[in-house]
């Protein structure tokens, strides 16, 4: 997916590449040769044959069906013809026929097993596939380009094999600028995920629909808060959002609203700025506030650049239990681009916190003035 940084890109899923049909009959060859040069040299011929037992076994867990087939019929052919040709009176028959039954029992369950692994794999592909397909509907592939703004960011939940987590980002060109959304539902899990479906459906609406950030942010607080009434009936925790929603048009300024969320950093002309707005309670708490939402203004002249992210970055600790310094890693990478600049601090957070362990999920976001057309 381009843009999302992702250990396992969601959309390049394969299964363990088979070997080919020679690499697996060298391997087979070479592995019997290495046992029958074994066996005469040690003496052992006859019982060292039960190596050659596990082959299967191990064609079952890497090669095809076909693949797993061969080697099962060439061990029981090899076992066959050395224990009752070759091997005189050295075993008795009954050893040589356990032996050749047990050989022949591996390998059909080597065959039933490989058959087995695939079709898991396959299914698996299925699900990853379609899985997939909706990350792109509801997490838009990065970058993201608008008349007034250029997106770019890291996204990576702190589930691998999940491919949304409780973060959330989303941009919309709407007729009042461009309206960039980024969020972090409380708590992990598939309720937080579904709380992170209900705000990103109700930007996507609202965001063309209401002319004000204020307008826009109540839409999505009512969109949580159904949310929780939902989950409340299905007896799942209810969840509240905070969120950051940002309004770029043709000024020099630009508009925010905080629900609760980490501040914007403004990066210009060799300095990092935070965007001092109010903050305001996130999402689906709106009937707790005090006052009402309010928009405010800052300065975004042209070549600044917006670093938007979530606690999943300013909440890394390292082994001594320190928080990520954004401000002051910010300072290390202003010689990146702003499409470096994402990956640059999720990998400096990553090697701050040592161990490479992860407690959260992560979304770092740059926006960037489009140039004048």
């Amino acid at each position: 997916m381009i843009g999302i940084r992702r250990k396992r890109p969601a959309d390049a899923l394969d299964a363990i590449e088979p070997p080919g049909n020679a690499e697996t009959v060298v391997g087979v060859l070479s592995v019997t040769v290495l046992v029958e040069v074994l066996g005469v040299l040690s003496g052992s011929e006859v019982w060292l044959l039960g190596l050659l037992v596990f082959l299967p076994g191990t064609a079952s867990a890497l090669c095809t069906v076909q693949q797993t087939r061969f080697v099962a019929a060439w061990t029981t052919l090899f076992v066959s013809l050395t224990l009752f040709l070759r091997a005189g009176d050295r075993a008795g028959w009954l050893d040589r026929s356990v032996l050749v039954l047990l050989t022949l029992v591996l390998g059909v369950v080597s065959v039933y097993a490989c058959h087995r692994r695939i079709a898991r794999e396959q299914e698996m592909l299925r699900l990853r596939s379609t899985a997939a397909a909706m990350q792109r509907h509801i997490l838009h592939p990065l970058p993201l380009v608008t008349d007034d703004v250029l997106v770019n960011g890291v996204y990576e939940p702190v589930q691998e094999d999940r491919l949304v987590g409780g973060d959330i980002y989303d941009v919309v060109d709407s007729p009042w600028g461009t309206r960039v959304l980024i969020g972090d539902v409380q708590g992990k899990g598939l309720t937080a995920v579904g709380a992170a479906f209900a705000v990103i459906g109700a930007f996507r609406e609202a965001a063309y629909r209401e002319p004000t950030l204020t307008a826009l942010v109540d839409a999505l607080d009512a969109a949580v808060v159904r949310h929780n009434s939902y989950a409340e009936q299905t007896g799942d925790d209810e969840r509240f959002v905070t969120a950051l929603i940002v309004c770029v048009d043709a000024d020099d300024e630009a508009q925010v609203v905080n629900c609760g969320h980490i501040p914007a950093r403004l990066v210009h002309e060799g300095a990092v700025t935070t965007a001092a707005v109010d903050p305001g309670v996130p999402l689906g708490l709106a009937e707790l506030a005090v006052e009402p939402t309010t928009v405010d203004w800052f300065a975004f002249p042209a070549g600044a650049t917006l670093v938007l992210t979530t606690d999943g970055l300013t909440e890394t600790r390292a082994a001594d239990g320190t928080f990520y310094p954004l401000d002051e890693r910010l300072m290390k990478h202003l010689d990146r681009s702003p499409t470096e600049l994402p990956g640059a601090l999720h990998e400096d957070a990553r090697g701050f916190a040592g161990d490479g362990r992860r407690h959260d999920d992560v979304a770092v976001l740059t926006v960037r003035r489009a140039p004048r057309r």
